[in-house]
């Protein structure tokens, strides 16, 4: 079986670049697509990611992964986080427009395929990027199903407060340490002031409820960054949600980056073969 991939480039928040691949395989049958997005101090290019794409690909799925355009990393260096200005300039609200912007340009790309299922079209995200895919999916009627992997059920509940607030409003930055690569990575007051100015696009638990799209939600019991609780909490958001619980899962199930190993660990395997079954149904 062969893998095909693609890549693109297309404008982002800001005009900024959102680098795309895209795995897929030529078959007779109508293929549903699902595009994924990645966390926060992540990449497209992390860890098991692209295996995890060249898998949904042979069995049958459109797989497609993207680069929010201010997450750091540039085109050059895909791995490295060498734009820290641009990962200050983050927020929120550009991520919700930049996923919008890429399954529009996938839904549009699709028509040049004639097997490529527009109307079987999931989104998938990890971490943060769950928090985005809810969002994302509540604003774009192209999204037809969602699948979150150790998702963030809340945008604000890790905003600081009191003296910490106060400080990151007077300095304009405040700095968080990549545990990975040990760099400080900056986050310009903007962030705050984009989250204050956006409750309602960017409250999750609204948003969540008012899906009516089948909904998969993915965690680990063993995540040592979002809480097994924030899932459950998801899930009660929404009555077409349904859970999933990784035992022994971590916050990346088991896997790490870089990820070198031809096979997927256990846990990852069993959150890839939820979310094939899941993306199947749809």
């Amino acid at each position: 079986m062969v893998i095909l991939h693609q890549y693109h480039e297309i404008k982002g928040s800001n005009d900024r670049p959102i680098p795309i691949d895209i795995h897929y395989i030529e078959s007779s049958k109508a293929m549903p697509i699902a595009i994924f997005a990645h966390g926060y101090k992540g990449f497209k290019d992390f860890g098991a990611w692209s295996l995890i794409g060249d898998e949904m690909a042979k069995a049958g799925v459109v797989f497609v992964r993207f680069n929010f355009s201010h997450n750091g990393v540039t085109l050059t260096e895909p791995k490295e986080f060498n734009d820290l200005k641009a990962f200050g300039e983050n927020n929120y609200s550009k991520e919700v427009d930049d996923f919008s912007t890429v399954i529009d340009f996938i839904h549009q790309l699709a028509n040049a395929h004639s097997n490529w299922n527009n109307e079987k079209m999931c989104i998938i995200g990890h971490s943060r990027g769950g928090g985005m895919a809810i969002l994302t999916a509540a604003e774009n009627k192209k999204v037809k199903a969602l699948i979150t992997w150790a998702s963030i059920n809340n945008t604000q509940k890790r905003m600081p407060k009191g003296k910490v607030l106060k400080e990151w409003r007077e300095k304009g930055v405040r700095y968080v340490i990549n545990g990975r690569t040990k760099q400080q990575m900056p986050h310009y007051f903007q962030f705050y002031e984009d989250l204050e100015n956006n409750k309602k696009r960017l409250n999750i638990e609204m948003k969540a409820k008012s899906l009516s799209i089948p909904w998969l939600i993915i965690h680990g019991d063993n995540d040592e960054a979002v809480a097994l609780e924030d899932a459950e909490t998801l899930h009660r958001f929404n009555a077409n949600s349904e859970i999933k619980i990784i035992k022994s899962g971590t916050h990346t199930f088991s896997t790490s980056h870089p990820w070198n190993d031809p096979k997927l660990p256990k846990e990852m395997q069993d959150v890839f073969n939820l979310s094939l079954q899941f993306i199947q149904k749809i």
